[in-house]
């Protein structure tokens, strides 16, 4: 009987396919590989602009991903005409490691010292863990996010400090551990003839409910509230009052601030 006709490979044929196939996958992993060595700085642009909504932004960004700079400017939005960029660069480097990533970053303006974080993942979240350190920002950047900012034009220096600072992400949830503390120190603003008109302090303290507190260090401007996240939003309640030798001096900003009732300007968020 005859039998059905079918092909005979050539002897060889295997072999001299199979580094075709070998060499297609190395390339495809290199380019890979390449692709996330050099990847350029302008990636990680995108993505912080997409996660603060356009209201902080990278220009000019060169390096890679890895280890870049770039120019940081915080506006109102992504329609805005308010923009504000921090004078000098940004400067980064994100490290890889098994069981986790370092970032340093550095401000030429304003920080003496790289701010030092550690990313660990673990299953179902990940950790970062923020070095202590201080630096000092200029008021006036502020000015770029548009209202109420752009009308109060702060001027002074923003000290801020980081006290065994901890972000924890976990099966869906945040929590914030440490303090933060920003000193406002020796502010003046454009609605005001006065200068100084004080120096305040905010701080936000973590736990399981992470609070805020604005109280006034000295000056004729007394600010106070407190606040605290509750399921993810800020809610705070503080007021403003001038001393009465400069109640005149300080009215348009005490109506800026807040809702007024009498000498006071009641500040309300969330």
């Amino acid at each position: 009987m005859a039998q059905p006709w079918r092909t005979i490979p050539r002897p060889g044929a295997s072999a001299a396919t199979a580094p075709w196939g070998v060499l297609l996958v190395g390339s495809a992993l290199g380019a890979l590989v390449a692709l996330a060595v050099f990847a350029p700085a302008r990636w990680l642009g995108g993505l912080i602009e997409d996660a603060a909504q356009g209201h902080v932004q990278m220009h000019d960004a060169q390096g890679t991903l890895w280890d870049g700079s770039a120019q940081l400017t915080l506006t109102g939005g992504r329609d805005s005409t308010d923009a504000s960029t921090l004078p000098g660069r940004l400067r980064w480097q994100l490290r890889p490691g098994w069981s986790q990533w370092t970032l340093q970053v550095r401000a030429d303006c304003c920080t003496a010292q790289a701010w030092q974080v550690a990313m660990a993942p673990h299953w179902g979240g990940a950790q970062w863990t923020l070095a202590d350190q201080q630096s000092a920002w200029p008021s006036e950047w502020l000015s770029g996010l548009g209202t109420p900012w752009n009308t109060i034009r702060l001027q002074g220096q923003l000290l801020l400090r980081s006290e065994a600072v901890a972000v924890h992400y976990n099966a869906g949830r945040w929590q914030l551990d440490g303090r933060l503390t920003l000193d406002a120190l020796d502010m003046a603003s454009r609605l005001s003839t006065l200068r100084p008109m004080g120096s305040y302090r905010l701080q936000v303290q973590g736990g399981g409910v992470p609070t805020i507190d604005l109280q006034t260090l000295q000056g004729s401007l007394q600010l106070r509230g407190q606040g605290q996240w509750t399921g993810g939003k800020l809610r705070f309640e503080g007021e403003a009052q001038a001393a009465p030798e400069r109640q005149e001096a300080l009215a348009n900003l005490l109506n800026i601030i807040g809702q007024r009732m009498g000498a006071r300007s009641l500040i309300k968020l969330g």
